[in-house]
């Protein structure tokens, strides 16, 4: 029996298991969404063709079951027969009136993002639809209230006519009419975010500050003509505080009223001369239209501002994703270490006794327990030189019986010398201690990395913006891709997907491929490039190229910006004081991280190095980071070049001082216990750290945690990287050899004025080669012309007869 019912239990939880991932696969979601797009269109053609044919039909359908309505299929006129028209009665007369449309619109709304066409909280659209829905049918029952006894069509629908009589016997006609007018305003606010800037427009307008009137160009006048009359505009003659009655012609055809005030210098009528080479006041204003001037419309982005329609919020692209919980991570039993006094005291007294051993006295010793080193800090007596402490290294290591000990003589502004001895039962600084720590949750970094605990045992953490780029290097099995795993999920936990996009560079193949499920939310590439983790040298040298062509184009929007550095460029960004219109938009950060970096260079030499550098050497202002690890940190892999530009150092446990001296310009690193144990180097600080340790599984759920949420149309696209040799490949295409859907992309380019291999991509589903051969086939015909990096290319055809004739011509 109860073998029974535990198959029972867990046939239950298989059937429940498959079910759920029935109903979140992808193409179960996308065929709901299209069934429910057409149930709306197919809705809204009964609803549409019920306003001309409603009172044919008004007859056969009302007070009669659905189930009867078949007896009637041939003489219903209804465009969507006859379920159409009870279904467009039942909306408009019986429900809500023409209101119903937005139940329409809600639905089509779910379906279209049940496709993924468009990115919408669910929640909200229904909560606006729902209440426009309602504060609809009242109105219109109200306002057209004779038309629920002259017409076939109740406006308001039944709803809408009964909420109106309880409301007018309740609180009359002017109650029910200030009742609207409320709700209205409202539901604007709450619906949308430029409506409350637009009512203090007009609830102020009344109380507008002194404007001055000011001309930058008069149109050219023959010399001893008079001046063109601006009209509203008055000498210092007129009388301070007198209304001045203006009309300004163009868009803004209404009157208004300015007012001098008394601290205000008078107004007196500008000349071309005096205004040549001013700008205008800061409280200017410029009509659009005055007879007998001309006013340019100056909308670069020293004047663009359109601050008054709030911030902008970045988050909003994915309003519902949330960062991963602390719980995903484990939690380990030895977090909290007991710190064992015994060995302390024992270890004070060897390394006191093997000093005095060789002739060296010390005043004091006092012992500073981590997580796995503790430091021991020694004062000697006077007269004692530091030298012969630091070449007892090796001696005080046999006498503690220790893996191996560094000793730091003289610690940096301490006066002290220090000797770090592993303890004999380390502790594991687990990463759920780390990201849970409060150090962590409330630190405002632009990029926080937390990567583990001192010898203190305080949270070790740094801002990747400040560093700005990172070298780190250590042998096979010391901790590296631990490291790399604690740097990646530090900014997962704190970086919301728009504004932070990784490159992650794997040529073993398998380090990063546990990221694929957050392709969507954190990752960027290469738009030909299938796997979110570019595996492929080939591949590799386009994306860090690619990388290049981001840069310059960032620092091409800084300086239209007249910005220097991502920060600031961001921040006007979202105050609005940048036009989008003009090719500006929020900048994520991109972070670069290469797990094998020798391997590449090995392979590719140069051609991977060049990049590097000049990514290294520009990229700190644009916001785009480099990471880079190797476990041969040999010179000719680490070359003077990359240590010049990556001053931040992670070194893990080496094998000899020679390798040390490569990634930290000093001994230390093969002193080091492994497992994690890690030295940080910054310009001439050096930091001993024992890195947080985060496990695949734990990587795996946030990985997927992430992954289940809604994310991006697709992975944050790099420009598009032509290479070396393009001019060879274009004038190898042979335009005789057409591909079969050339023509198509032609219009489709044409009629979309776009000239992106992406567009292609996504509206004839062709792979990513296929279609930049057709690509390169449309510029080779004239039809658009080079590839620009990241910009689409321009489209050279603006018609599609003019791209006829060319077809016609090729044929």
């Amino acid at each position: 029996m109860a073998k029974k019912a535990v198959k029972r239990g867990a046939d239950e939880e298989r059937f429940y298991v498959t079910l759920k991932k029935f109903l979140t696969n992808e193409h179960t979601r996308f065929i709901t969404g299209l069934i429910l797009s057409f149930l709306a269109i197919y809705i809204g053609l009964a609803i549409l063709s019920f306003f001309f044919t409603g009172a044919a039909d008004q007859s056969k359908i009302e007070n009669i079951p659905l189930s009867d309505l078949v007896f009637y299929k041939g003489s219903i006129e209804n465009w969507a027969g006859v379920r159409g028209a009870y279904i467009a009665d039942l909306l408009i007369n019986r429900w809500f009136g023409i209101s119903s449309f937005l139940i329409l619109f809600f639905l089509g709304s779910v379906g279209a993002r049940l496709m993924n066409i468009i990115r919408i909280s669910i929640l909200k659209r229904f909560l606006f639809s729902a209440s426009w829905l309602i504060w609809g049918s009242l109105f219109f029952a109200f306002a057209f209230v004779k038309a629920y006894q002259d017409s076939f069509i109740f406006l308001g629908g039944e709803h809408g006519h009964l909420l109106s009589e309880w409301m007018t016997g309740n609180i009359g006609v002017p109650g029910t009419i200030l009742f609207l007018l409320g709700s209205f305003i409202i539901l604007s606010i709450l619906s949308s975010r430029r409506t409350l800037p637009l009512l203090r427009r007009v609830f102020t307008f009344r109380r507008l500050k002194p404007i001055t009137l000011w001309k930058k160009k008069y149109k050219e006048q023959p010399q001893g003509e008079e001046e063109p009359e601006i009209p509203g505009v008055y000498s210092s003659d007129e009388k301070e505080d007198t209304p001045i009655p203006f009309t300004l012609s163009g868009s803004l055809d209404r009157e208004f009223e300015i007012t001098i005030a008394p601290d205000e210098e008078p107004y007196t009528p500008l000349t071309p001369e005096a205004t040549a080479n001013e700008g205008a006041p800061p409280n200017a204003f410029v009509p659009e239209s005055i007879p007998g001037t001309t006013f340019p419309a100056d909308d670069d982005d020293e004047t663009y501002d359109a601050s008054e329609q709030g911030e902008y919020n970045p988050r909003l692209d994915l309003s519902g994703y949330r960062n991963p919980t602390v719980e995903l991570l484990k939690k380990y039993d030895n977090s909290e270490h007991h710190v064992d006094r015994e060995e302390q005291t024992n270890n004070q007294k060897r390394i006191r006794q093997t000093l005095e051993n060789f002739g060296i006295s010390i005043a004091s010793i006092k012992a500073t327990v981590g997580p796995t080193i503790t430091l021991y800090e020694v004062v000697p007596d006077a007269g004692v030189r530091i030298s012969k402490i630091r070449n007892l290294e090796d001696d005080i290591a046999l006498n503690l019986a220790a893996l191996g000990i560094r000793i730091i003589a003289p610690m940096p502004g301490k006066g002290t010398i220090g000797i770090e001895v592993p303890n004999k039962d380390p502790q594991v600084v687990s990463m759920q201690s780390v990201i849970g720590s409060r150090k962590f949750q409330e630190c405002n970094y632009e990029l926080p990395v937390a990567l583990g605990k001192t010898i203190t045992n305080e949270i070790f953490m740094f801002d990747l913006c400040k560093m700005p780029h990172l070298l780190v290097a250590g042998a096979t099995g010391q901790g590296k891709s631990v490291g790399l795993n604690a740097i990646i999920t530090s900014l997962l936990y704190k970086k919301h997907p728009s504004e932070l996009k990784f490159v992650l560079i794997d040529p073993k193949m398998v380090e990063f491929s546990i990221y694929a499920d957050i392709e969507r939310h954190y990752l960027a590439k290469l738009p030909d490039i299938e796997k979110p983790i570019i595996t492929d040298f080939t591949k590799v040298i386009q994306t860090l190229n690619s990388l290049c062509k981001e840069m310059d184009d960032r620092y091409d929007l800084l300086m239209k910006a007249h910005t220097r550095n991502i920060k600031e460029y961001n921040d006007k960004f979202i105050h609005r004081r940048l036009n989008p219109f003009k090719g500006h938009k929020f900048m994520p950060y991109i972070v670069v991280i290469i797990d094998e970096f020798g391997d590449l260079i090995m392979t590719a030499g140069k051609e991977i190095e060049l990049p590097i550098s000049r990514i290294a050497q520009k990229a700190r202002a644009i916001g785009i980071h480099m990471i880079i690890a190797t476990q041969r940190p040999s010179t000719n892999i680490i070359t003077g070049t990359i240590k010049a530009n990556f001053p931040a150092r992670v070194a893990f446990r080496v094998s000899s001082m020679i390798d040390s001296r490569t990634i930290l310009d000093s001994p230390g690193a093969n002193q080091l216990i492994g497992r994690g144990d890690l030295l940080f180097s910054q310009g001439n600080e050096m930091v001993r750290v024992q890195c947080a340790f985060v496990d695949t599984p734990e990587v795996e759920q946030i990985s997927s945690y992430i992954g289940k949420q809604t994310g991006f149309a697709t992975a944050f696209e790099l420009p598009e990287y032509a290479g070396e040799g393009s001019e060879d490949r274009l004038s190898s295409v042979d335009l005789q050899d057409r591909d079969p859907m050339f023509e198509e992309a032609a219009r489709l380019i044409v009629r979309e004025q776009q000239g992106s291999t992406s567009l292609i991509q996504r509206k004839l589903s062709l792979g990513y080669n296929r279609a930049g051969r057709v690509m390169d086939m449309l510029e080779a015909s004239g039809i658009v012309g080079p590839s620009e990096g990241s910009k689409a290319r321009q489209v050279l055809i603006q018609d599609e007869y003019s791209l006829e004739q060319i077809l016609k011509n090729l044929k």
